[in-house]
């Protein structure tokens, strides 16, 4: 089983009813999905549980996928973090998180990065993670350039919002 901790969060393979829940409760809120590129939160569990099962299916057993977020002191789901191959390249991943909105602000997403940068470059030995957000998603922003990506492209979706793309590279 994929398993990691940062200082306060455990992160790990989405295995349980339970967490499928929680996530499906983070997945139907407008404000917490207002970032992800499809923009939808009218999931329902079976698609969510599809959607787990595609991306996960072939990436739990190379080590990366989408996990849950859980608060260590507490064992509450507050939200998700993947690594996923969109490069076709082992070496290259990108990453992503979903904090539910109750917990913004506390400085979960960097924590959550922290973790997937460490757990990518050491356990994985990825050589390149790439970020990408809306330019709007200033807490992502601010979350890349403080943990120190290299802001590499700026750009256009084809739904029309603008996009950054952030790099970081193992030392």
């Amino acid at each position: 089983m994929i398993q990691f901790a940062t200082e306060r969060l455990v992160i790990k393979e989405i295995i349980i009813a339970e967490e499928l829940d929680a996530l499906l409760s983070i997945y139907t809120q407008k404000e917490n999905m207002q970032y992800i590129q499809s923009g939808e939160y009218d999931w329902t569990l079976q698609e969510l549980e599809d959607r787990y099962k595609a991306t996960n299916e072939a990436g739990y057993s190379k080590g990366y996928g989408v996990f849950a977020v859980r608060l260590k002191d507490e064992n509450k789901v507050i939200g998700e973090a993947g690594l996923f191959d969109s490069f076709s390249d082992p070496k290259k991943m990108e990453l992503g998180y979903i904090i539910d909105r109750a917990y913004w602000n506390r400085g979960y997403g960097t924590e959550v990065c922290l973790g997937l940068i460490d757990y990518a470059f050491n356990r994985l030995g990825c050589t390149e993670l790439i970020a990408r957000m809306y330019d709007q998603n200033l807490a992502s922003v601010r979350v890349c350039e403080k943990l120190g990506f290299e802001h590499i492209l700026t750009g256009e979706t084809p739904n029309k919002k603008a996009f950054r793309e952030y790099r970081k590279t193992s030392i």
